[in-house]
């Protein structure tokens, strides 16, 4: 009878109701969606720590981004998506190479040595790089004066939380770690703008399945090649936790999330996620890794983040602009 009520009304609703109000709905879908977005990709900055303290770091990227490409690739060829052409599988090669080798197979190496909010803060700084490789290697742009401030912001911003981790930069392994996270978040920057450049007859959602599993595969080449590999018989439950994790929730059910928000609300709002994310991986950190979290710290993400944001803000009135 309950079921019969909810379908009566649902046809109803469906009937009566004025389409703006069912574009709110879907709007504020959306809006969860980004949510979601912001939450789930601020923690996998922790299920990573986690993840590289049971698994060699390499091996762990790899097999994240081997399922989660799997299974978005399976999802394309059940819509009737075909194999890539030749040139389009090249592109897909050196995204893969770019965005999830380098990028994500560094930045989950730097978990072994720095603190997981640490390295989402290194992370998001992305746009920074962007700006300065777009004007001085790409000479797409030029700095605005909201752009350099924000340069200016971001980058005091990073030197404020490294200011409470001036014992540790005398550790070896921290700063292997804060240098790798570097190469990451320059690379990722590096990727990004040769994506927007040579990457524009791809489609960017069919383009994500073919990077995590051609990246995967590197991967997990590389880390056997190196040593960094563990025969997976004689991995724990603590692992497979950690990279259940990172798969279905940080990549799976998070980019389905992204996806649906794109097509709904505009890439200015979804973006807010870049500012937000470090904020909950510190957060997150401290909470359930007992993570150092200090005003100075506090401070600084702050400060970063709104560099960040004045970087962005930056460049998208100087196109409008134009």
């Amino acid at each position: 009878m309950k079921n019969y009520i909810y379908d009566i009304y649902g046809r109803a609703k469906s009937i009566i109701e004025p389409v703006y109000l069912r574009n709110q709905s879907d709007r504020t879908k959306a809006i969860l969606a980004v949510v979601v977005v912001c939450f789930f990709w601020g923690t996998t900055w922790l299920a990573s720590k986690k993840g590289v303290q049971y698994m060699p770091a390499l091996q762990l990227a790899g097999l994240r981004q081997f399922m989660a490409g799997v299974f978005f690739l399976g999802y394309f060829f059940v819509k009737g998506f075909k194999l890539p052409t030749l040139n389009q599988f090249i592109q897909f090669g050196w995204m893969s190479l770019l965005m999830i080798v380098i990028n994500n197979g560094f930045s989950t190496w730097s978990m072994k040595y720095i603190p997981s909010g640490l390295g989402a803060v290194i992370g998001a700084a992305s746009p920074l790089w962007i700006a300065v490789l777009s004007t001085f290697l790409f000479k797409q742009t030029k700095l605005n004066g909201m752009t350099i401030i924000g340069l200016l912001l971001g980058i005091g911003g990073i030197l404020i939380i490294f200011s409470d981790y001036l014992q540790d930069l005398f550790n070896t392994r921290f700063s292997i770690g804060v240098i790798l996270n570097l190469i990451a978040s320059v690379t990722w920057a590096f990727g990004t703008l040769l994506t927007v450049k040579n990457a524009e007859h791809v489609d960017p959602y069919f383009s994500i399945g073919w990077q995590m599993f051609l990246g995967g595969i590197v991967l997990l080449i590389v880390s056997r090649i190196s040593g960094q590999y563990i025969p997976l018989s004689k991995t724990g439950i603590e692992v497979w936790y950690a990279l259940s994790y990172l798969v279905f929730a940080g990549s799976i059910i998070t980019f389905s999330a992204f996806i649906y928000a794109l097509k709904r609300l505009p890439a200015q709002q979804v973006s807010v996620y870049a500012y937000i994310n470090p904020i909950v991986a510190v957060i997150v950190g401290a909470l359930l890794n007992r993570e150092k979290l200090t005003m100075v710290i506090a401070g600084g993400t702050m400060v970063t983040i709104l560099g960040i944001y004045l970087v962005n803000t930056g460049f998208k009135r100087k196109t409008r602009l134009e």
